[in-house]
């Protein structure tokens, strides 16, 4: 008798749609956790490209033309980064990797906030840069291998990513105006602190699970 193909029967039919489908992607944890780091991440890029030049120049004294150059520091951290990250990746987890760009990140924006030394904080838009450059990439790869339904966990992840693109720059506009723009980043320095935290939820799944959503 010819071997019968699994999923085959309405009860299996019905087993590999659930395993298709799985949870709703509000009630999946680890992709909400997944989530957080991109939005984190993506605000800590987001508000450096609107508004590094600027914080340079209020928050620290520096010329116009300086803080645009200083700016150029923080493209150069993200370039590195990204040419960079692939040989990290290779060698560390992926959780590593996070966590490290999330806590270095952290820390640039962290010296740029408290400590009162233009030369310091002209130093630290690179760490800055450093530590944002990967996060979205690598929230993207997360979401696609860490559970079924790739295409609709990507979607969720990159739009709560260009969300943070969008509207983290005017919110820290708003809180620039009323406070000052090196108090109004402790927001994106929690942020990122917090995605430190959580960065375990980008972690690739074990050979058993990773085997079995492909066969689901």
């Amino acid at each position: 008798m010819q071997a019968i193909p699994d999923g085959t029967g309405k009860n299996a039919a019905d087993g590999t749609q659930h395993g298709e489908k799985g949870v709703p992607f509000y009630r999946d944890i680890q992709l909400l956790l997944i989530g957080v780091v991109v939005l984190a991440m993506a605000f800590a890029e987001g508000s450096a490209n609107d508004w590094l030049p600027l914080l340079m120049v209020d928050g620290h004294g520096f010329s116009p033309t300086s803080g645009s150059l200083i700016y150029a520091g923080f493209t150069l951290g993200m370039t590195v980064g990204r040419f960079t990250g692939g040989w990290f990746i290779d060698r560390y987890s992926r959780v590593a990797v996070v966590r490290a760009s999330a806590l270095m990140g952290a820390l640039g924006i962290g010296l740029i906030i408290f400590v009162d030394s233009a030369w310091v904080a002209g130093v630290s838009v690179v760490l800055w840069g450093l530590g944002a450059s990967l996060g979205f990439p690598l929230t993207i790869s997360a979401a696609s291998d860490t559970g079924p339904d790739a295409p609709t966990r990507v979607s969720v992840v990159a739009t709560t990513g260009y969300l943070a693109f969008l509207v983290g720059p005017p919110l820290l506009g708003y809180l620039g105006e009323h406070y000052g723009l090196r108090s109004a980043m402790l927001v994106v320095l929690a942020l990122v602190i917090l995605a430190a935290i959580v960065a375990k939820a980008v972690a690739k799944p074990d050979t058993k699970t990773q085997t079995a959503m492909e066969n689901s």
